[in-house]
């Protein structure tokens, strides 16, 4: 885990609010989102498929398609600059070179006609005036950087022919290719078994370090927040519920969603037959609760207010925060329920 970074931001995200038309009406599956990306920083963004965490990226990096999504409010500074209103044509000049994205699954990310030299060539054709020879040859050295054996072989293979994990590396070799400040790794090591899983962990800490860069780490996987993060992001139901830096979110976990999903956590030290579980579903975008605590139908501390009154973001000191009616210093019955949760 990495602490070297300075205090102004990269990338600043402000009410963020971005939707899907379902019966030609706006269902957001972000709400609301802000937050900041420092220089040099690992902020690891965590929760359950369908919090809305992939949609976050996607509207970053405003690939999301125009014909049935929507970003309806909300800012994304990048280095001041409001990308949500940048063309697509001034953010192809972005894309790839000062952000980029690793994405969820490299098979379908890659083209599968074309062969990994092509598509590795291309991005750098993209942004630099290079000739075919030296591109080749900053391709073969990208893949040597992603530990990649046999570089100049592989060059001319196509995605079918390789690894889960080689197409992997070579995704993230395209993302590095022009030294981007922001690398957005969307579940980097999905589908991947676990010694692999650990050798693509090891190689993004490996390059954040040598590039300077920041990463967006977008996971599931609290083992991967506990080694790479930073700072801590917990999403649910499109909105940010809790966040704080690392070690302070693992030891003092504020709200509820949080607690839960740290005691899914098998443990080494416990003799368990049966595995923690969050009972119930992160509710649909057609079925999002309109008042009130989004997690409160799931919540093993809810009470009757929390279907009644929406709580905000609250700090909780440390640089920690949580959205729950518990913390809410608007909400003025929060000792007294605080007392009867711990009852």
């Amino acid at each position: 885990m990495t602490t070297k970074h300075q205090d102004t931001n990269l990338l600043k995200v402000e009410n963020l609010h971005t939707g899907f038309f379902i019966n030609n009406e706006l269902h957001n599956a972000v709400a609301g989102v802000s937050f900041d990306v420092k220089r040099k920083e690992v902020v690891c963004v965590v929760g359950e498929s369908g919090c809305g965490k992939s949609v976050m990226s996607l509207s970053i990096m405003k690939l999301l398609p125009e014909m049935n999504s929507k970003i309806s409010d909300g800012e994304i500074l990048f280095e001041g600059n409001d990308l949500v209103k940048k063309s697509d044509k001034q953010m192809r000049k972005v894309r790839g070179k000062d952000i980029a994205m690793i994405f969820q699954e490299p098979m379908t990310a890659l083209n599968p006609v074309f062969t990994i030299g092509y598509q590795l060539q291309e991005v750098l054709f993209n942004h630099m005036k290079i000739s075919k020879k030296a591109a080749r040859e900053r391709a073969i050295e990208l893949l040597k950087e992603v530990g990649i054996s046999r570089p100049e072989r592989i060059i001319d293979e196509y995605p079918h022919q390789l690894s889960g994990g080689m197409r992997q590396r070579v995704m993230i070799a395209m993302a590095i290719a022009i030294h981007p400040k922001l690398l957005i790794a969307d579940e980097p090591t999905t589908a991947l078994d676990v010694t692999v899983q650990a050798q693509i962990l090891d190689l993004l800490k490996d390059i954040q370090e040598k590039e300077d860069m920041a990463i967006m780490l977008i996971t599931h996987d609290l083992g991967v927040v506990a080694e790479m993060a930073d700072r801590v992001l917990v999403m649910y139901a499109g909105q940010i519920v809790e966040s704080g830096v690392v070690t302070e979110l693992f030891a003092n976990p504020s709200h509820p969603y949080t607690e839960s999903l740290l005691q899914s956590i098998p443990r080494m030290d416990e003799v368990t037959d049966k595995l923690n579980t969050i009972g119930g579903v992160v509710p649909s975008l057609e079925n999002m609760p309109k008042v009130g605590c989004r997690f409160a139908d799931r919540c093993p501390k809810a009470f009757g207010d929390c279907t009644k009154i929406t709580p905000q973001l609250a700090d909780v000191g440390n640089g920690h925060q949580t959205r729950c009616l518990l913390y809410d210093a608007c909400y003025p019955d929060k000792t007294s329920k605080k007392e009867e949760v711990k009852q």
